[in-house]
């Protein structure tokens, strides 16, 4: 919804890059920030499953203490961390506008990332995607308030953002109220946040911390690698494109919730069976919903594109001719992307969090590796190439590691 406001401010070439930009500093800072919604699914999960009701209210407090404390510093250091990140992704003073505003959100995002972890854990992902359906609907009316009832422009964008990450919040508290007050009421601050317990949960959330810093590496670096390349509507097509991806990610990121919530409670359970029938009907769904969306990029990709941009009508032929070039490399994304989404889901359900770690880091030296390899012969294609084989080997190097299905539990570290 963003990127689409964006594309019709005007100068829309300008204001989608700097947008782009500035979501990837953003990007950076969440995803640095996931562990707190992967560890305390992982763990909420298992301790659902081993009937553990005190230890699941134990580990919602120490998720939010975590998240709380993590949003002090960041809003502490906002100067000097996003002035260090606008000078390394060559943002300019639209960008720089867009960060200071949208950091005042930061706090409630991070603490969502708990909130909706523990959901998952205690096996209820519609919450989770109820609140994320709100907030966005609360995020597109806001911003185009701001940006255009107001006249905020790109500044408006954030703004709206901001509100919708503190309404999450406020939907999330109340449901909680709402469904769990009895297991809520379980809590013990003294066992939550104990040092034995508080090291589990920290050597846990250690090593998806070091998956999630490649995974930003890694998107950061496509966003910066396409600005670096000379050319803006290169950048601008880039960030459209990978937007449309986003749309497919968004729907698989339900699958790998679901796989969360079902593997971590299947091991808390040590019930290997189940583990691997829901494990294989998960596989079968995420597959459908990959086919649908190559069928959706193939047929409606003109039209999902004018969704986005709608500026300068010269802008927008070159957006659109330069886009044509590359749409295949967002065709085969989904095909490629469906099966890492879901091991991912899967490995954060039993916990299984050096293997996360050690695929994602092998993945990220290939992509490099291909990269810097053929950029000075395909370009953007090189990039684009590197990116989805990265994808391809995450998921191929998690499932290996893991010794398949059947060999999770066996190896999964227990609560």
């Amino acid at each position: 919804a963003d990127m689409a406001i964006a594309g019709r401010l005007g100068d829309s070439t300008a204001t989608i890059g700097a947008l782009a930009i500035g979501t990837t500093i953003f990007n950076f800072i969440y995803w640095n920030c996931s562990f707190l919604r992967m560890g305390t699914s992982g763990l909420t999960a298992q301790a659902f499953g081993a009937g553990r009701k005190e230890e699941c209210a134990n580990l919602l407090v120490r998720g939010v203490v975590v998240a709380v404390a993590l949003a002090v510093v960041l809003i502490a250091l906002q100067r000097p961390v996003g002035e260090a990140a606008i000078w390394l992704m060559n943002g300019d003073d639209l960008v720089r506008r867009y960060f200071f505003a949208r950091i005042w959100a930061v706090p409630a995002a991070i603490s969502l990332f708990a909130l909706n972890g523990w959901f998952i854990g205690m096996q209820n992902s519609s919450t989770p995607m109820l609140i994320a359906l709100a907030q966005n609907v609360i995020n597109i009316a806001f911003s185009i308030w701001f940006a255009f009832g107001l006249d905020m422009g790109l500044e408006g964008v954030a703004w709206g953002t901001v509100v919708a990450q503190y309404s999450g919040v406020v939907l999330a508290v109340v449901a909680i109220v709402r469904r769990y007050r009895d297991v809520v009421r379980l809590a013990c601050w003294r066992s939550a946040l104990r040092l034995q317990a508080m090291g589990r949960f920290f050597t846990v959330n250690r090593d998806i911390f070091i998956r999630s810093f490649c995974l930003c590496v890694a998107y950061s670096f496509f966003t910066a690698a396409g600005a670096r390349m000379g050319d803006p509507t290169i950048l601008a097509v880039n960030s459209l494109m990978m937007q449309l991806f986003s749309l497919f990610s968004y729907m698989s990121d339900g699958v790998a919730y679901a796989a969360e919530a079902l593997t971590g409670r299947f091991v808390g359970a040590r019930d290997a069976d189940s583990l691997s029938d829901a494990a294989g009907r998960m596989f079968r769904i995420s597959l459908v919903i990959a086919l649908a969306y190559v069928a959706v990029y193939t047929v409606g990709w003109e039209w999902l594109l004018g969704l986005f941009v709608d500026g300068d009508p010269n802008e927008t032929a070159a957006i659109m001719a330069t886009a044509a070039r590359y749409r295949v490399w967002v065709i085969l994304s989904p095909l490629v992307g469906f099966a890492p989404f879901l091991m991912d889901g899967i490995m954060i359900g039993a916990t299984m969090t050096r293997i996360l770690r050690n695929s994602m880091v092998c993945a990220l030296a290939l992509y490099f590796a291909i990269f810097f390899s053929l950029r000075g012969v395909w370009g953007n294609d090189a990039l684009w190439l590197a990116f989805l084989l990265f994808m391809v080997a995450r998921g191929v190097l998690q499932y290996l590691m893991a010794g398949g299905i059947r060999g999770i539990i066996p190896r999964a570290e227990q609560l």
